[in-house]
């Protein structure tokens, strides 16, 4: 399997998030693209398919936001990195902002991502992968691989959120779906549900969204992920969410899996997006599922399985050193 990956990731190294009310060292390091990378000896440089696949998927104004928010903070004096501290509930007026402080809250809805000087060139060049890894499938490749960091499936059209800036599987989806294929399918593996993901498809038919991942009731993002949410409009019945109480082993959780599938296999989509997070690794410092290594080669096998042609997209995963291992076992599946 081919897959693709740019150092420049390696830049974006935020230092601390608001946690459980402190601020504490930030869990998504240049370590987890590291890790991944030595794991996976011939990944490729991906091709640069500019900012129109990007735009395809998020607002303009925040796309500009996010290539020039941190240094907008920096000339208004404020140290260290840009975070929200102030946000616009559901209701209030929109009006042109121009103050850093009031556009960082505009456009985040957590105190856990912080706009680094390096958190736009890091993301486009994820999304490039996401993009050349699509490419290589469209080309014929059954399956190919996107490392990308940081994560991107709680990135909503014109938000960041969840250590996430730009949405890879989105900016993916769309993509195909503009080079002509009919209906996609986004299978979401993240230990946390894609907020972002589901919101940006909310209302299409053409795009079929199914998350695997912990209960909002107990774990992040909360708001979103709950079981009755399904879509609106055109998009009705087109998303599938799977909450999971904390502690699911491969027994549960593989059982989620294949309802995913199914339903999946029921829209009959012309290609998958996986958005793949291994933190529901069972050591996993900031996850409590308890999926072992070997475990991810059970449930690529059981995704390649399917048949359809599939780009896999890395998302979540905070085991440090483990990351690269259970990244590689996922993808053995598929062999």
């Amino acid at each position: 399997m081919r897959g693709f990956f740019d150092p420049r990731q390696l830049k974006h190294a935020p230092r601390q998030e608001l946690h459980n009310g402190a601020f504490v060292a930030h869990a998504d390091v240049p370590l987890r693209a590291e890790s991944v990378a030595a794991a996976l000896p011939g990944l490729e440089p991906p091709g640069d398919h500019g900012e129109a696949p990007i735009l395809g998927v998020h607002d303009a104004g925040y796309v500009d936001f996010l290539k020039n928010g941190a240094r907008l903070w920096a000339e208004a004096g404020r140290p260290g990195e840009a975070i929200g501290y102030v946000f616009p509930v559901v209701g209030r007026r929109p009006i042109a902002l121009s103050r850093i402080d009031a556009l960082v809250g505009r456009y985040s809805y957590d105190a856990g991502t912080p706009l680094t000087p390096d958190a736009w060139e890091a993301s486009y060049w994820s999304a490039q992968c996401a993009l050349s890894a699509l490419d290589a499938v469209l080309a014929g490749d059954r399956n190919a691989f996107a490392l990308a960091r940081p994560p991107g499936h709680h990135a909503g059209r014109d938000y960041m959120g969840g250590y996430c800036y730009l949405n890879y599987a989105a900016v993916t989806a769309q993509a195909a779906r503009d080079a002509g294929v009919e209906r996609v399918a986004i299978l979401d593996i993240d230990y946390h549900h894609g907020n972002g993901t589901q919101h940006i498809f909310w209302e299409r038919g053409d795009v079929f969204y199914a998350s695997i991942h912990a209960d909002p009731a107990t774990d992040y993002p909360f708001y979103w992920g709950h079981a009755d949410e399904a879509g609106e409009g055109e998009g009705a019945g087109k998303t599938l969410n799977l909450p999971l109480a904390q502690g699911a082993d491969l027994g549960v959780y593989r059982a989620a899996q294949t309802r995913a599938l199914d339903a999946i296999a029921g829209f009959d989509p012309g290609l998958i997006v996986v958005s793949f997070g291994a933190d529901t690794f069972v050591d996993d410092p900031i996850s409590r599922f308890r999926l072992e290594t070997p475990d991810y080669a059970v449930l690529g096998t059981d995704i390649a399985a399917r048949g359809w042609p599939g780009v896999i997209v890395m998302e979540g995963g905070y085991a440090g050193e483990a990351l690269g291992r259970n990244v590689a076992s996922f993808l053995s599946g598929f062999a």
